[in-house]
């Protein structure tokens, strides 16, 4: 990978990373554990989902979006 660092930004997060890098090197800068793990929904700036190996550019934005965790668990009626 040859050229300029980019910045782009993963769930508002500022990063940098080396040109030509890929939204799987952006989840491994933003959450080693999360970009090891089951791969998460993500989406560009517009809510458009970007596979794992789409290069970014410059300024790129990234939407990691997890699933919910139901809190109303204990809630349900008798």
């Amino acid at each position: 990978m040859s050229g300029l660092p980019l910045r782009v930004y993963v769930n508002e997060q500022p990063f940098t990373l080396p040109a030509g890098s890929t939204v799987a090197a952006a989840l491994a800068v933003f959450d080693p554990a999360l970009a090891a793990g089951t791969p998460p929904t993500v989406t560009d700036g517009r809510g458009i989902a970007l596979p794992l190996d789409a290069p970014l550019t410059g300024g790129a934005i990234v939407r990691v979006l997890r699933a919910g965790r139901n809190t109303n668990e204990g809630d349900a009626p008798a």
